[in-house]
């Protein structure tokens, strides 16, 4: 479970319901039937197992949000796919009919036993032997995409990008429906068309010529991309979010996503009951997307 603010509900709800259903609690903390459904839900997230992701989004402070979605009584959950609302239900429903709701559309997954976390070995500080180690963890477990993806993450870190392409080939087929997936895809994409040796002074006279040439502004974003120029990639980005939330298949607003996947640093691990502070920049470009897409 999740409190979701206007902040983090384009990465959180709508870029996280691309690949799993996200189930939206509006609540607030003077409503009695919220205090009763929530700790059902909280269950229920748990014993189906990461069949669907809870959020909490508390109506009197985010109003905006509440809004977009027609509020008018709460409880209410609504259920998104693929960015878009397919269910809801209002009031708190006792434990069954929530039960009922969410067989309807994420069944329930058996248990899974919790993973024992990788320990750092002690060779970790050389490159070399992180690479190693990354890559015996993705022979060991073909399938398991995180493992794919820190793997072919560092390569293409550290300028491997041949042996980058071998690894990401296996799970290309899964980029349209797993996010960290899709990120490398759209990197590995900026690292062909930077090849091509585009025209960079040519992309900036289009650009300052007209200002809404959103082609160029995106091939640019690419090249920033194939350099590794995170932040300048974003900000190229945002600029034609700013005048075009949709352009060309939400192309812009996928690829911003992309980026803060792979510039999203690894979790630290920090005391039980603790939340494991936000990256500075990730938080803030976060925010500006939100607040770009949301407008």
């Amino acid at each position: 479970m999740i409190d979701v603010t206007i902040e983090n509900f384009e990465l959180e709800v709508i870029a996280t319901s691309a690949t799993q259903p996200v189930l939206v609690d509006f609540w607030a903390p003077w409503c009695g039937p919220c205090k009763a459904l929530g700790p059902i839900l909280e269950k229920l997230e748990v014993e189906y197992g990461g069949a669907f992701k809870l959020v909490k989004i508390n109506s009197d402070e985010e109003q905006q949000i509440a809004g977009a979605f027609g509020i008018r009584s709460i409880p209410t959950v609504i259920l998104l796919k693929n960015g878009q609302p397919v269910d809801g239900f209002m009031g708190a429903l006792p434990e069954g009919k929530v039960r009922e709701f969410l067989d309807k559309h994420v069944p329930a997954l058996a248990p899974q036993e919790e993973e024992e976390p990788l320990l750092e070995e002690p060779g970790d500080a050389d490159p070399e032997a992180q690479l190693e180690r990354l890559q015996q963890a993705v022979a060991s477990d073909p399938a398991n995409d995180d493992a794919r993806f820190d793997y072919v993450k560092a390569l293409l870190a550290s300028g491997h990008e041949a042996e980058a392409r071998r690894a990401f080939e296996p799970a290309a087929a899964r980029a349209g429906l797993v996010r960290r997936i899709d990120a490398l895809a759209r990197w590995l994409d900026a690292l062909s068309f930077a090849a091509t040796r585009p025209d960079v002074a040519a992309l900036d006279a289009k650009i300052a010529a007209n200002r809404r040439d959103f082609q160029a502004r995106f091939d640019r974003a690419r090249v920033l991309i194939a350099q590794q120029q995170w932040t300048a990639a974003m900000d190229e980005l945002l600029e034609i979010l700013m005048r075009d939330k949709s352009w060309n298949e939400d192309l812009a607003r996928k690829t911003y996503i992309a980026i803060l996947e792979i510039v999203e640093p690894p979790k630290v691990k920090v005391a039980e009951g603790q939340i494991p502070p936000d990256d500075p920049t990730v938080a803030t470009y976060r925010r500006r997307l939100s607040s770009v897409v949301l407008s």
